[in-house]
């Protein structure tokens, strides 16, 4: 499982996506105290620190990573994490930062040209 992008988890930690996204936040808090079916409950210092600090981009990228690494040691956590990660990033208003853009413009272009990721509304151009 690749890393949750660490921008949906700052989002969904400082509230940016409304009630929907406060709520998704509590059921990832929920997922990551599920006690394994054994063995010691996991660490959960990663979500609390970006909870406290939710603008914070490298605590985001440390809970990303524990989320792996849990997803890695753990089958039904990773089944339960990705089912959550889907509901996540479907979630309107909330941009995850993940996957690549490359634009290129070359040659002779004339006119208005726009390059954007994640546009959430119209684009208008005079007239």
């Amino acid at each position: 499982m690749d890393p949750i992008a660490p921008e949906l988890l700052m989002a969904l930690a400082g509230g940016t996506a409304g009630a929907a996204g406060e709520q998704i936040w509590t059921t990832l808090r929920n997922l990551v105290r599920r006690r394994p079916a054994h063995g010691e409950p996991y660490d959960e210092s990663e979500l609390t620190a970006l909870a406290e600090a939710p603008g914070s981009a490298d605590r985001a990228a440390e809970l990303a990573d524990a989320l792996a690494l849990r997803a890695r040691q753990d089958p039904a956590f990773a089944e339960a994490l990705a089912a959550w990660r889907r509901e996540a990033e479907a979630l309107e208003g909330v941009g995850t930062g993940a996957g690549d853009v490359h634009n290129e413009i070359s040659g002779g272009t004339q006119g208005t040209v726009v390059q954007a990721r994640d546009v959430h509304g119209s684009i208008n151009f005079g007239g």
